[in-house]
């Protein structure tokens, strides 16, 4: 399998059905049938599949893509959930957006 290319997520087209895209190491790009690109990150954690959604393309680029793979790699390797760290972080940007300074 070789890896995606800016040129091939531009070209992928809506279809009657949703289908993906891989990138290799678990990222996958998933188009749907709206037209959306929404890319996902298959990983095993305490042993089940999870996906974390990475983000839309071209909202996400192909290298954002790739480096979120690689955070969530790192995350894994210290025996925490990525699907759980970006949700805490999400949390946290969003309390501190609603403080008065």
């Amino acid at each position: 399998m070789s890896a995606l290319t800016d040129k091939q997520i531009k070209n992928a087209k809506k279809a009657d059905k949703d289908y993906k895209l891989a990138d290799g190491g678990g990222l996958n790009l998933f188009v749907l049938a709206t037209g959306t690109k929404s890319w996902r990150l298959r990983y095993r954690f305490d042993g089940k599949e999870k996906t974390l959604v990475i983000g839309n393309y071209p909202g996400v680029s192909l290298a954002d893509a790739r480096a979120e793979r690689e955070a969530a790699k790192e995350t894994l390797k210290s025996g925490r959930d990525p699907h759980v760290v970006k949700k805490v972080e999400k949390g946290d940007r969003q309390a501190e957006g609603g403080r008065d300074i």
